[in-house]
């Protein structure tokens, strides 16, 4: 049985000048609601940011919300930017506009489930702790 020692840490993030937050608040929200410790760092971070922010507050998961279009520019900079600062066991994941092709890419590159809109709260929370719980020690 999985038991953990503190609650799940996910970093919530918008990243470049997307401005449309609305979904990126419904999930820290729902995160909190199923018992995680959200951060959320508001609009217009950058990679480094994210990456920075993540590190320092020892997060589980990094979950980044797109709709701009960037997707393929954003994610594989975290990704490169993770790989530096060794966060192998944390889970980059997101959700938003992502074309399917362009899913498999980014999973192909060591990116997590990507979720479109329309997906249930609750599946992102299953997905994030079965995650944490088959890939990070506590």
């Amino acid at each position: 049985m999985f038991e953990k020692k503190r609650p799940l840490r996910i970093l919530i993030a918008k990243v470049g000048l997307d401005g449309h937050d609305r979904g990126a608040k419904v999930i820290a929200t729902a995160l909190r609601d199923a018992g995680m410790e959200v951060i959320y760092t508001g609009l217009r971070q950058t990679p480094d940011m994210v990456v920075n922010a993540a590190l320092q507050e020892d997060v589980d998961a990094i979950g980044i919300s797109i709709l701009s279009g960037a997707h393929m520019t954003v994610f594989p900079k975290v990704i490169q930017l993770m790989k530096e600062k060794g966060m192998d066991d944390v889970l980059l994941t997101g959700g938003g506009i992502i074309p399917d092709d362009d899913m498999k890419t980014l999973n192909e590159m060591g990116v997590g489930k990507l979720f479109p809109p329309g997906t249930t709260t609750s599946d992102i929370a299953a997905y994030i702790r079965d995650w944490v719980k088959e890939n990070r020690s506590f």
